[in-house]
């Protein structure tokens, strides 16, 4: 079954409106956040503090998220996340201080935290016919479309945040009152993914899922999720990709300008090339057969190099290129984790498993972002240049090597092993 047959689907074409138009808000928020931040503090690292807003909501959140996930229906945990966080986004940009911007970030991220897993969990719910159940190949095509709704907004977002810049720089708009309209405008794409979720009559879980949270509930918990051996094989691969994701984003603005020496329009043009480089991933994996696992590892493997190239070469087409490229990998990578977890794992387990998914990822773009923003600047001070690179050169490329070492990491569980066909 394939793309059209899946967007055939009046529920599952519902849930992919309403994520696709939430994506979009979203892209354009964190951009808006990365350059009001920078406008706020002129601070490398205080951008990075961006990303870093994804750990606390990750080490603190991830509990809380398991056990709503567990305990509430996926409909009533989406509903009620699209709505905090739409008056969240309202009051973000308000007052032009770092702590409250800081604060209200981290509130979004916690929510969205707990959203993730209860709309992946109910993928599968969505795309199950009545006669029959969803095969792998299945499963992959629907995840993937699920995905396309984020990386493909990345350059419709970037766009839309460069636009909306622009009308308020002509407008004559001054300090943060120019980051408003973003801020709000994200907030109206969250109200409408509640408008297409609270179209959609069911979620999930399904019978066999609600028999099976009912008894195993009271014992669930995020913890719970890091001790199932098909997590423990899959999340070092999600660690790293999120690793090389967190350096690209953390230092591409430096890398970009001081490298390649091509100023804001450049770094605009690598995150739109990302952008197309992940939608052709979502096309390309769709097109094979092969084993999920030996997907995950390729994907991050392919990350790791393109990212030590980019770094090591400093060369602007190279680097363009490498956008698509990385783009690619890296959706290859996130999608086949996430359709092996659904694949493997049902019920109360799989529910724990995808808030155990996005929780490294959001860790691990934190943690990227934090070490390689901070080592970045450390170099800078030190007047220091490794093997003749710039700072933010040496780190990025440092990053991607560390990326591919991860991959060695990434192992199948002897009792689950998941194969498209």
């Amino acid at each position: 079954m394939g793309l059209k047959e899946q967007l055939n689907k009046r529920d599952f074409r519902r849930l992919i409106f309403g994520q696709t138009v939430s994506s979009f808000g979203d892209w354009m928020g964190t951009l808006a956040l990365m350059y009001f931040v920078l406008e706020l503090s002129g601070s490398t690292t205080a951008v990075g503090g961006v990303l870093v807003l994804r750990l606390l909501p990750s080490a603190l959140g991830a509990p809380v998220a398991a056990r709503v996930v567990t305990r509430w229906r996926r409909r009533s945990v989406m509903l009620w996340s699209d709505m905090i966080r739409t008056f969240m986004a309202l009051a973000l940009p308000v007052v032009p201080w770092l702590v409250w911007v800081y604060f209200w970030a981290f509130l979004i991220e916690v929510v969205g935290l707990v959203f993730l897993p209860a709309r992946d969990a109910a993928v599968p719910f969505l795309i199950e016919d009545d006669e029959e159940k969803h095969d792998t190949a299945t499963l992959e095509i629907a995840n993937g479309i699920t995905m396309a709704t984020s990386y493909g907004m990345i350059p419709v977002g970037a766009g839309a945040f460069g636009l909306l810049l622009w009308m308020s720089n002509t407008a004559g708009w001054e300090g943060s009152w120019r980051y408003v309209l973003v801020f709000w405008l994200n907030a109206a794409t969250y109200l409408v993914s509640y408008v297409a979720i609270r179209s959609i009559p069911d979620l999930g879980p399904g019978p066999g899922e609600r028999r099976e949270t009912a008894r195993e509930a009271p014992h669930a918990g995020f913890l719970a999720a890091l001790r199932l051996p098909v997590v423990r094989g899959v999340l070092p691969g999600v660690a790293v990709v999120a690793l090389g994701l967190g350096a690209l984003f953390s230092l591409g603005v430096v890398f970009v300008r001081n490298v390649l020496g091509a100023g804001a329009v450049g770094f605009g043009a690598l995150v739109v090339l990302f952008g197309v480089g992940a939608i052709a991933g979502l096309l390309l994996i769709h097109r094979k057969a092969g084993n999920l696992l030996t997907q995950v590892r390729a994907g991050t493997a392919a990350q790791g190099i393109v990212i030590a190239l980019m770094g090591g070469l400093g060369s602007p087409v190279w680097s363009f290129v490498g956008a698509v490229v990385f783009g690619a990998a890296a959706t290859s990578a996130l999608v086949g984790g996430i359709t092996f977890f659904q694949e493997a794992l049902g019920g109360v387990e799989r529910n724990l498993a995808l808030t155990a998914f996005h929780a490294v990822l959001r860790f691990g773009l934190a943690l990227a972002a934090l070490l390689a923003g901070g080592a970045a600047d450390l170099l800078r001070q030190a007047g220091a240049s490794p093997l003749g690179m710039a700072p933010g050169q040496f780190v990025l490329a440092a990053s991607g090597l560390i990326v591919l070492l991860g991959t060695f990491l990434i192992r199948a569980p002897d009792a689950a092993r998941v194969s498209s066909t």
